[in-house]
Formats: structure tokens, sequence, C-alpha cells
């Protein structure tokens, strides 16, 4: 099997196994228990959380470790929106880009619905680039936060971060964003980036599903949305994940120390494999922004042949892949992201998305290459 399709999930890394099964096996405490075996428990848990901290570059005590990257942009969306509120009730605008992770999308209809928050949505031009002006020209004294994803799950276009969010200090807004698709591709390090919030998720990195990690700035307006016996500082009540917490951990520090060579790498078999297949398939166009992009991530649309039925073709030939987010699987509606950056829906339904891996072939790729141009001359209306 050829696996294109890491930007859903990657495998487990072997080193994250070898790490975790102690805790698995022996270090059952509950992290919030007063004696030897909890002490022992909690002792992995800060050590992860310090890990971590220092890859990001921040306290550990702005760490909050959660059961994956939805759950991270949920709690930095409805926690900092109602937190804000709470302080200034004349907050009551959420601002998000319009190709927003269904995990920010729905969690500000949410507020909007139950809450009575209004959402301001910012357009994004054709590669799938966040509006500065109109970014800038939609905040106010009535946002309670505003959310911009770092690096796109379906075109892997990557935002000017930075830019955004000092932008949006100037008018005091909180600034969370979703970078579960950037981790392992681009820089983490929250001062750099000037976020207040910024969600990730272990599976993205080689770590088994079920664990990720909210930085949540300190003196940030927050409420939590788990409430109970009063964990992580309050801010996310429940027993915490010890084995959970240090894969994350230790598979945020394999994919950082690998990063800057393996980003290089990928960028080049990406770019030569992107060639292959606009030379072998006339009419299909690369979407997504042609250099600012993650170095993974390789999405077409095909002329008028269904995303699914190219999908099940290079299936039936060895390889996986995917028709967008794995988010939206099974869903027969176009995919909001490209309606969004102005592609019609017939042409969106034609999507499909290949996100290479850390032990992605050049042989593999030129395969795929060439099974893509079998199924269009196969499929594609003469």
């Amino acid at each position: 099997m050829i696996y294109l399709d890491n930007a859903a999930t990657t495998p487990v890394r072997p080193e994250v196994l070898h790490a975790i099964w102690p805790v698995l096996s022996g270090t059952f405490g509950n992290a919030s228990s007063h004696h030897e075996v909890g002490d022992a428990a909690r002792n992995v848990l800060e050590d992860a959380r310090k890990r971590t901290a220092a890859l990001l570059g921040c306290r550990p005590a702005e760490l909050m470790f959660t059961s994956g990257g939805t759950e991270a942009d949920n709690a930095a969306l409805k926690g900092i929106a109602l937190g804000r509120r709470r302080r200034e009730p004349v907050r009551d605008r959420i601002l998000i880009s319009a190709i927003e992770h269904p995990a920010v999308v729905e969690s500000a209809d949410f507020l909007a619905r139950m809450h009575g928050f209004a959402i301001d949505v910012v357009p994004v031009d054709r590669h799938g680039t966040v509006d500065a002006e109109a970014f800038a020209g939609l905040l106010g004294e009535r946002t309670a936060v505003a959310s911009v994803m770092y690096a796109n799950n379906e075109v892997g276009t990557v935002q000017d971060v930075a830019a955004l969010a000092a932008v949006a200090h100037e008018a005091e807004v909180p600034f969370h964003s979703d970078a579960v698709q950037a981790a392992g591709s681009l820089p983490l390090n929250v001062k750099d980036l000037g976020v207040d919030a910024l969600s990730l998720a272990g599976h993205k990195l080689g770590a088994p599903k079920g664990n990720g990690v909210l930085y949540l700035k300190a003196r940030t307006p927050f409420e939590p949305l788990v409430h109970g016996g009063g964990q992580q500082r309050g801010r996310r009540s429940g027993t915490e994940d010890v084995a959970g917490a240090l894969a994350f951990a230790t598979a945020l520090e394999l994919a950082d120390a690998e990063r800057r060579e393996q980003a290089g790498l990928l960028a080049q078999r990406r770019d030569r494999f992107v060639a292959a297949v606009l030379t072998a398939v006339p009419g299909a166009e690369l979407t997504g922004h042609p250099s600012s992009r993650l170095p993974s991530s390789a999405s077409f649309c095909f002329p008028r042949v269904a995303g699914e039925t190219t999908l099940l073709e290079l299936e039936r030939r060895g390889i996986v892949c995917s028709s967008g987010s794995a988010c939206a699987a099974g869903s027969t509606e176009p995919s909001a992201v490209l309606s969004a950056m102005g592609y019609p829906a017939d042409v969106a339904l034609t999507a499909v998305r290949f996100s290479l891996g850390a032990g992605t072939t050049e042989l593999e790729l030129e395969t795929t290459a060439r099974a893509v141009g079998e199924v269009m001359r196969t499929f594609m209306p003469s």
C-alpha cells in the first residue's frame, strides 16, 4: 500500500510506543492522588508538560492537555469568547476565516445559536490566503476572539499568522490559531507567532489518536468547557491521560528535531510529484497557494471526474489518499474550503488530496502520478 493520507493521521512512531509502554504497563496511578503511586504518574505528566512547553516557547502552566485538536479548538473559541464577554459584555462577536476547520466553524455556530454571539467571516482569495485588509476591517471593540488557522488541512495554504496576530492585538482582540496541520512542518514558537492560543493534535505527529494540546497565554480570559475536580488549573477537569501527554511530548520532540531537514526533502518530492501529475493530466489544477503551502501537501481538482471515483480507482491500485478533510469524509457536498476559494461546486467535487509523510518515497510518488494519469484517461470524457 502507498499511504498518502498523512494529513488525516500518521502511523504511530515506534519511539513513542517505546516511551509510553512503561506508563501503560506500570505507572498506572491517578496523577491527582497524593500518594506514591499518584506522585509517580504526576511526575510523568509534569515532565511531559515541561518538555512540550520548551518546544513551544511558553511556560508549562500555559499548556492544557486535551483529547485532540477538535477539543483544543472548541476550548479556545468557546472558552475565550465566553471568558472575554464575562469581563466585557460588549464583546459579542467572533471573527474566523472562511476556510477554518469544522471544529472552529461549529464552535462559532454553537456560540451564535446558544449564546447570542455574531460571527464575522473574513474571505480568502483563490489560493486560500486570508485577506489581511478585510481581517483588520472586521476587528472591532465588540470582537471577543479571532481565529485563523496556521495551515489549511485541505489545500495546505500557510497563513502569515504572526502578522494577523499583531493586527488583532492592535484591536485588543485575543488571537487563536489551529496549528494541527502545521505541527511537524512549520515553526511553533508561540512568542514568535504572537498567538494567545494554539491548538495541536498528537496523531498528526506520530502519537496515538486521542491526545492534543491547547496553549493558552497567561491571563487570557477563559471559561472552562469541562467542570469537575479542577485538574489542569481548573481549565479542564477530569483525570489526566498521563500516557497521552507523554506520547504527545515525545512525538513533538521527534518532529521538531527532524523538521527542517524533513520539510525540505518533502517539499522537493512534493514539487516533483505536482509537476508529474500536472503533466499526466491536462487541465488538472493545483489548489492552494503555489509556494506558501505545507511541504507535505499536494491537492488537485481534476477535469470532470468526481473525486470519489478517483479515490476508489487509486485504492484499487493500492494507493490511499482522500478527497479533502477526513472530518468531512462521505459528504456529498462540495468542500466548503474550495467553495470559499471561489471554485464552482462541480469543480470542487473533483478534489483529491495527497499528503506525504516522512516515509513517502520518490518511487511511490512516481507510481502514484502514473496511476492518476491512467485513471483520468479512463474516466475523463473525450
